[in-house]
């Protein structure tokens, strides 16, 4: 033959292994973490709360249904929001990965996957209640510098880390473990890039913690002196029972359950309350101000309509605050307005029944928790705490508007995801001890219940299918926070051993059996646990 026949000479045929696609793999994840990093320098120095994570983050939160939020939290508890930024990382390095491998095969397919997954990010930052122009740049500046970095590590790949259009099928072709000057300077290329979004990733971090004004603030403010003092807690308030709940609830312990990804810090010298809508008078105060007001101090019980039978989303606190009920009547709220519309500094809106805001329970603005200034991821430096209403539609922490309106012309955050727009709590219990297997004899069983604006009346324990038997109560702070509670089993014997536990209310009402979920105003039902017995 005078040519070449390649029909006679056997090929290695071009397979896509991870040997092939982990260096496109590899130039999708750099670019993606120079471009993250940069948007995140840029968010912490012109625009405070735009990172797109964080924004993505919270346009889940927007957009999640009800069903799938009480999983989560069911599941994850107060660590709902660290899981759902991993999840979201997760999901951006599998799309980083894939874009990477996309833009070796089928430019430029790749970078339309970036680009698409940067106007995610730029719809959710300007989606948002309190958006401005330059809430855009983060998103921006990731797309752009994820896109160019892309285009520039692809092109630059090994040979044989190219698509089929680019390989070498020839007898000859090197290789895809041969290393070789085109893959050191691939791997150096990849590197710097990868590093660069590293040191903007800590950079953003460093421009975020120089920026936290609030953080110092809060460490050098000092609460008032209260005008109107808690009552001493009675002396039999509380029982000396291991392992029951405290009486109050630590500020590290107490739950937190928010719309928030990134806890807003607000510097105290900007921050600003406005009264509007349905009003005579509109009202705006500042800190200094409200700080200058009679502040009252009282305990009070907060629960989440997300908090199963038996759950542990409620906690009790001694709160520093000034009614709010005093600030209403300074702004005249028309005959009509029949709900306070309150709104966060990060958007999220509660629908309060206006009675509730304005009747005899001590509905407050609270700076201090515990006799310390409002933690930061608690509010600070105002939030509501309303007695006998769920968070949701009461509880808005980092509070800056309070709108007088209507329940049928406005609705809270939760009410068009499923949620009833009005939230009292339920009369509950819970048992607290005992956790784990106990010796046989007598076994302390204690726990916690409450009724809100009621007050809890009885409470009453079933060992297995027997007769209900009372427990003994603490004394009440008020009728507004929960008591806690205790019985004497004393012939626990050995074998496996079911306990429920229900309250009475001071009106007379009997905690119901019939089990509902949280949703929509939550939960109903017994608590009951398995108690293993000793022999």
């Amino acid at each position: 033959m005078s040519t070449f026949d390649r029909s006679s000479t056997p090929t290695r045929p071009r397979t896509f292994t991870v040997a092939l696609l982990w260096q496109p793999a590899a130039a999708g994840l750099a670019s993606a973490l120079a471009g993250l990093g940069l948007a995140e320098l840029t968010a912490a120095w012109i625009a405070p709360g735009a990172s797109p994570v964080l924004s993505v983050g919270a346009l889940v939160i927007d957009i999640v249904p009800a069903g799938v939020k009480d999983l989560v939290i069911g599941l994850f508890g107060t660590a709902d929001k660290i899981v759902l930024i991993v999840t979201i990382v997760l999901v951006l390095l599998v799309l980083a990965a894939l874009a990477g491998i996309l833009e070796s095969r089928r430019p430029p397919f790749g970078r339309l996957l970036v680009v698409l997954i940067g106007a995610i990010a730029l719809f959710a930052a300007l989606s948002r209640s309190s958006a401005s122009t330059l809430d855009a740049v983060p998103a921006v500046v990731a797309m752009g510098v994820a896109a160019i970095a892309l285009t520039f590590l692809t092109t630059r790949l090994p040979r044989t880390a190219r698509g089929p259009a680019d390989a070498s099928a020839g007898p000859d072709a090197p290789s895809p473990d041969t290393p070789g000057p085109d893959r050191r300077r691939f791997l150096v290329y990849t590197g710097i890039t990868a590093g660069i979004g590293l040191l903007a990733l800590i950079g953003g971090q460093l421009g975020a913690a120089a920026t936290r004004a609030a953080d110092t603030a809060r460490a050098l403010f000092t609460l008032p002196a209260a005008s109107v003092r808690q009552a001493a807690l009675p002396a039999g308030a509380s029982f000396d029972v291991a392992g029951i709940t405290p009486l109050i609830t630590p500020n590290a312990d107490f739950y937190r359950i928010d719309t928030a990804l990134s806890v807003p810090r607000i510097n105290p010298t900007t921050w600003r309350l406005k009264i509007t809508g349905m009003v005579e008078n509109e009202v705006e105060i500042d800190f200094a101000e409200l700080l200058a007001l009679p502040l009252e101090e009282s305990t009070t019980t907060l629960a989440c309509v997300s908090n199963y039978v038996g759950g542990d989303l409620i906690g009790n606190a001694t709160w520093l605050g000034y009614p709010i009920r005093k600030l209403l009547a300074r702004a005249k709220p028309t005959r009509d307005a029949d709900m306070v519309l309150s709104t966060s500094q990060d958007g999220f809106t509660a629908g309060t029944p206006l009675e509730a805001l304005t009747d005899a329970r001590n509905a407050i603005l609270a700076v201090g928790m515990n006799g310390e200034p409002l933690p930061l991821e608690h509010g600070y430096p105002v939030r509501m705490v309303v007695p006998g209403l769920y968070g949701y539609v009461s509880a808005t922490k980092w509070v800056v508007e309070l709108k007088l309106t209507r329940f049928d012309q406005e609705q809270g955050y939760w009410t068009p995801r499923g949620w009833s727009p009005r939230g009292p709590v339920k009369l509950s219990s819970r048992i607290d001890v005992p956790r784990a297997s106990v010796p046989a004899g007598s076994v302390v069983i204690a726990g916690v219940a409450w009724s809100q604006r009621v007050g809890v009346s009885a409470v009453a324990v079933q060992i297995d299918d027997g007769p209900w038997r009372e427990a003994t109560l603490a004394d009440a702070i008020s009728i507004d926070t929960w008591r806690q509670w205790a019985y004497t089993w004393s012939d626990a014997t050995a074998g496996e051993h079911s306990v429920k536990v229900r309250a009475t209310d001071a009106a007379g009402l009997v905690q119901t059996s019939a089990t509902a979920d949280v949703a929509p105003n939550g939960a109903t039902g017994l608590h009951e646990i398995s108690v293993s017995v000793s022999a």
